[in-house]
């Protein structure tokens, strides 16, 4: 459904024609505790939009699997859907929280974003849906390759008004009648163009179950499918009823006999469908696995575990590129990131280890000057939580006690804390913890020289490199065992950035390696628990202990009267890259290669 291609700072396209101002980033307000600041300053960085088509962290995974298959040269295709007016711009009112409006981007001038000529038709019960088709090519690093990328558009003059919309928004959520059209563009659709552009497919990867109607297009295809959450909300489930208004006979008939819902015998279940007809099914990290067997226990035997990266290409910084080419010992870590291992044999090279403090403060400085107007220090303890704002993230966990965040800045040294992210607009939850936050950090304004907090409108691709590779550390506190992977991390710990996490997900794989501190409430055992009982109280307070010893450290580490080279601050930071070796979509490729497509 969604690819986060991050075009606007990696492999950033070129265009010889005038490309249209609603294509670059409007101004991003910021919601702080300094309220006066907030209202005369904006952050306009002035980047190019990343091609909108995506929402948050499974589409940005999407496109960073793109470019690792460019990277290495696997014979690959993509297929998604062209939002014409992405997912949604968000703007924050004191009182208000969220107030969601509509993205407008212009697709005939987006730099690399070529129209096909041939078109696709879907014929369906009560009308003929009609597609034109887009295709963006994502290059490899080195340009020698390239996977297309063809994007399903019904915005055309032969649809109905209520078929041309069908591909406005990402995750327009009004009625089931919609979502399933918009699951039947992308499944059938998608088989459709693969076919008529000529493209000679040998399997079918199906990433993430909103795409299982590709199924009722070829039952005979090979198909292989990932489910992505353990989250009740993440599994499509539609009456039986509308799908049948909508489907031909032949078509219903097969999602009858394969996509029954196991629970409910009215309900048809887009999840169940991909796990039934694909021949191999894997979740997204090792304690997911052991979740999705628990939750779909039918299927327990075709299960594996692949566990997500990031593009290291896409999410390195410059200063700490620069640093890794000067050690020459390290190996060519762009060809091969695996060999970012080697920078455990520099553990104890002073000049490594300063080098690294170095890059980590030029990081530092760059965020500073891009929220200069909030007078954002880099000799400032400054800690980040940035990610798709849902219920179980739990954003609001370090602000559950004000007093002791206060309590720790006037004892030990002022605190920086930086969040962003989107809540989806129809997710009641999700909208709650937002306007919670806001009227926290407003509360907060007569503290402001302990503590300064800030809120960013309108996070993206680009705010997303910037805050994981320039903060010290980044806050990850889902409820165990709701978050299926979780990439942001992975981003910063390319970067040297220390990790401060719940056990869950990709971290559960990572918990003994020396990237950061544990923290919370643990799963074990059968029962999945429940993801509405959020366990705030008592994980606040078990943050607010480990943050306490974190706080010490880093004013140990970065003393007034110069740097601390010999701190374990600096030691973890060594093994947060190291840990980059594994946790990348290069790795995540070829086992995807060796498991499933080649398997």
């Amino acid at each position: 459904m969604e690819y986060g291609l991050s075009t606007n700072t990696y492999n950033v396209p070129q265009s010889d024609k005038p490309i249209s101002p609603s294509n670059f980033s409007a101004e991003h307000h910021v919601f702080s505790n300094l309220r006066a600041i907030d209202y005369y300053l904006s952050v306009n960085a002035g980047h190019m939009l990343d091609l909108p088509i995506f929402s948050g962290g499974l589409g940005v995974l999407a496109g960073d699997t793109l470019k690792s298959a460019a990277d290495r040269g696997v014979s690959l295709a993509a297929v998604g859907i062209l939002w014409n007016k992405g997912y949604f711009k968000q703007n924050f009112w004191f009182k208000d929280g969220q107030v969601p409006e509509e993205t407008n981007w212009d697709p005939c001038s987006y730099p690399g974003l070529v129209e096909l000529e041939p078109r696709v038709e879907i014929p369906l019960k009560k009308e003929t849906i009609h597609l034109k088709l887009w295709k963006f090519d994502v290059w490899s690093y080195d340009k020698k390759h390239v996977v297309p990328l063809i994007l399903l558009d019904s915005n055309v003059e032969q649809n109905s008004e209520f078929a041309r919309k069908l591909t406005d928004q990402l995750y327009r959520s009004d009625n089931a009648e919609w979502k399933i059209l918009q699951r039947v563009i992308l499944g059938i659709g998608g088989m459709k163009a693969f076919q008529k552009l000529g493209y000679p497919i040998d399997i079918y990867h199906l990433n993430e179950g909103h795409a299982a109607l590709a199924f009722l297009e070829n039952p005979k295809g090979r198909f292989a499918y990932t489910c992505h959450t353990p989250v009740a909300a993440g599994h499509d489930r539609f009456p039986k009823k509308a799908l049948q208004e909508i489907l031909q006979d032949e078509a219903f008939t097969l999602l009858k006999k394969y996509g029954q819902d196991s629970g409910h015998s009215d309900l048809i279940n887009l999840t169940e469908l991909a796990m039934t007809t694909a021949q191999h099914v894997n979740a997204v990290a090792m304690k997911h696995g052991e979740v999705t067997r628990l939750q779909f226990p039918q299927y327990k035997d075709k299960i594996q575990s692949i566990t997500n990266g990031v593009h290291t290409h896409t999410w390195i910084s410059e200063p700490v590129k620069a640093l890794l080419d000067r050690f020459q010992e390290i190996g060519d870590w762009r060809k091969s990131p695996a060999l970012l291992n080697n920078v455990l044999n520099l553990k104890d090279n002073p000049e490594f280890r300063k080098g690294l403090w170095e890059a980590h403060q030029a990081n530092k400085k760059n965020l500073c000057k891009t929220l200069k107007g909030w007078q954002i220090r880099d000799d400032v303890f400054t800690i980040a939580w940035a990610r798709r704002i849902a219920a179980y993230k739990r954003p609001s966990l370090i602000l559950q006690d004000v007093e002791r965040i206060l309590d720790l800045a006037k004892r030990i040294g002022p605190i920086q804390i930086i969040f962003a992210g989107k809540a989806h607009p129809k997710d009641d939850l999700g909208f709650t913890h937002v306007n919670e936050m806001l009227s926290t950090i407003d509360g907060l304004e007569k503290h402001r020289d302990w503590i300064r907090v800030l809120m960013l409108e309108n996070y993206d691709t680009y705010f997303g490199k910037l805050l994981s590779s320039s903060v010290d550390v980044w806050l990850n506190n889902p409820l165990p065992p709701f978050e299926a992977s979780g990439t942001s991390g992975m981003k910063a710990i390319l970067n040297g950035v220390l990790q401060l996490s719940t056990l869950d997900g990709w971290v559960v794989e990572a918990a003994d390696k020396n990237v950061g501190w544990i923290f919370g409430w643990e799963h074990h055992g059968t029962d999945i628990g429940d993801e509405r009982n959020l366990r705030l109280k008592e994980d606040a307070a078990n943050l607010y202990g480990m943050l306490e010893n974190i706080i010490t450290l880093y004013y140990d580490t970065n003393r007034e009267d110069g740097l601390n080279l010999n701190s374990d601050w600096i030691t973890k930071m060594i093994h947060a890259i190291a840990q980059g070796s594994f946790f990348n979509t290069d790795r995540m490729v070829g086992e995807y290669e060796q498991k499933i497509w080649q398997a």
